[in-house]
C-alpha cells in the first residue's frame, strides 16, 4: 500500500490486548490509524506506533460526533468482557448501545467498511463439533446474550441501512499480554490443577497474531460484506491434550485424579447465591465449570476460502510463546 493508496482505520478497544495487537498489525499494513481511548488510558504504546488518538466513550454518542470523518474502515473491538461481579445493565449498555452509537455515527460519516468483533460465545455450547458460522445461536450468560444482540443489531444495519458490515467471530484468544489462561497455567506449573470432569470436550484455541491478521482482511476483502466469519486456530483438542501439552512445556507432570463435575457446579450455584448479593466475587462460579464440561470446536473453512485467511501459529508453539512471556514477567515463579 503506498502513501497515496493509504486508508483510515479505526479501531476501538486499542488499549486491549485484541485491540492493541491489531493497532500494530494494521500500522504494518500502511494504514493510517486513529484509536478511540477514553480519557486517563495510557497511549505510549499506540503513540509511539504513530497512531491519532481519538477521545471519546462509545456508550455517549455525542463523544462520537466527528470522530470517524474520512475513515475508510472502522474495527470495533472495545466490549465489556465476561467476569463475575458486573450487572446486566453495563454488558448491554456498551455491547449493545455502545455498538449502535459506533453504527450510527459510521453511518452517517459514510464508512465504507463496519468490522464488528463478536464472539463465537453467542453459539454457546456446540452440540455437533466443529460448528460453522451456520450453527444456531444458543447464548449461555449475559456477556454473550449482549454480543448476540450486538452482533444482529450490527447485521440489521446492513440490511435494512446499507452500511457496510462483516462480523468476525473469534475463537479462544491466547498469547503474550493475556491473563485470561494464566490460571491453568500457573495450576499445571504448581502442580495444583485438577480436572473437573473426563477432559474430554474439545477446546479452540487462536494465537492473537493469527486473529488479528483475520480480523483485517475481513475489513479488505470486497466479498465479506454481509458476512459472519468464524477466525480461529487450525487445531482443537481435547481439554486432556490442552493440559499435557502445556504441561510438557512446563516440564511438569498432570496428575491424573479427576473430581467430579456436578458437585463443583452445585458448590458454585451456591458460592454465586450467597456472595452476588453482596457484591463480592464468589471463589468458586458457574462459568468456570463450564471450562470443563462445554464442547469449543469451530470449522474456519470459510474464512480460509473467502477471507484467504490461513493461521500460521501452531498451537504446540503459541503455548510455548505464551509460557515464555509469562515467566519473563515473573508470573509462574
Amino acid at each position: 500500500m503506498t502513501e497515496t493508496e493509504k486508508r483510515t482505520a479505526f479501531v476501538t478497544g486499542a488499549t486491549g490486548f485484541t485491540g492493541g495487537y491489531l493497532c500494530r498489525n494494521l500500522v504494518g499494513r500502511g494504514y493510517r490509524v486513529k484509536a478511540l481511548v477514553r480519557p486517563g488510558r495510557d497511549t505510549a504504546e499506540l503513540e509511539n506506533l504513530g497512531i491519532e488518538i481519538v477521545h471519546g466513550d462509545l456508550t455517549d454518542p455525542d463523544s462520537l460526533a466527528g470522530k470517524m470523518d474520512g475513515v475508510d474502515v472502522v474495527f470495533h473491538i472495545a466490549a465489556v468482557y465476561r467476569q463475575e461481579g458486573i450487572p446486566r445493565s453495563e454488558f448491554w449498555r456498551v455491547n449493545v448501545d455502545g455498538t449502535r452509537h459506533m453504527l450510527d455515527e459510521a453511518l452517517r460519516s459514510g464508512v465504507k467498511r463496519f468490522v464488528h468483533c463478536s464472539t463465537v460465545g453467542v453459539q454457546g455450547e456446540i452440540k455437533n463439533p466443529p460448528a460453522t458460522e451456520e450453527a444456531p445461536y444458543n447464548p449461555g450468560d449475559w456477556y454473550q446474550e449482549s454480543k448476540m444482540e450486538g452482533e444482529l443489531l450490527a447485521l440489521s444495519y446492513f440490511k435494512e441501512k446499507g452500511l457496510p458490515v462483516t462480523i468476525v467471530r473469534p475463537v479462544g484468544i491466547y498469547g503474550p499480554g493475556d491473563t485470561r489462561f494464566l490460571k491453568i497455567f500457573r495450576h499445571i506449573n504448581k502442580g495444583t490443577f485438577r480436572m473437573i470432569g473426563s477432559g474430554k470436550v474439545l477446546y479452540h484455541l487462536t494465537f492473537v497474531e493469527d486473529l488479528v491478521e483475520g480480523i483485517a482482511l475481513a475489513g479488505e476483502k470486497e466479498n465479506a460484506v454481509g458476512q459472519i466469519y468464524t477466525i480461529g486456530g487450525e487445531e482443537y483438542v481435547t481439554l486432556n491434550e490442552l493440559v499435557e501439552l502445556i504441561a510438557g512445556i512446563l516440564g511438569k507432570k498432570v496428575p491424573r485424579l479427576k473430581i467430579p463435575v456436578w458437585p463443583v457446579w452445585t458448590a458454585g450455584l451456591l458460592c454465586e447465591w450467597i456472595c452476588r448479593p453482596l457484591r463480592i466475587e464468589p471463589p468458586i462460579f458457574r462459568r468456570r465449570v463450564d471450562f470443563f464440561i462445554k464442547d469449543r470446536a469451530f470449522d474456519i473453512s470459510k474464512a480460509k476460502r473467502e477471507l484467504g485467511y490461513q493461521p500460521k501459529v501452531p498451537l504446540k508453539k503459541g503455548l510455548e510463546i505464551t509460557a515464555r512471556w509469562y515467566k519473563e514477567q515473573g508470573w509462574l515463579d
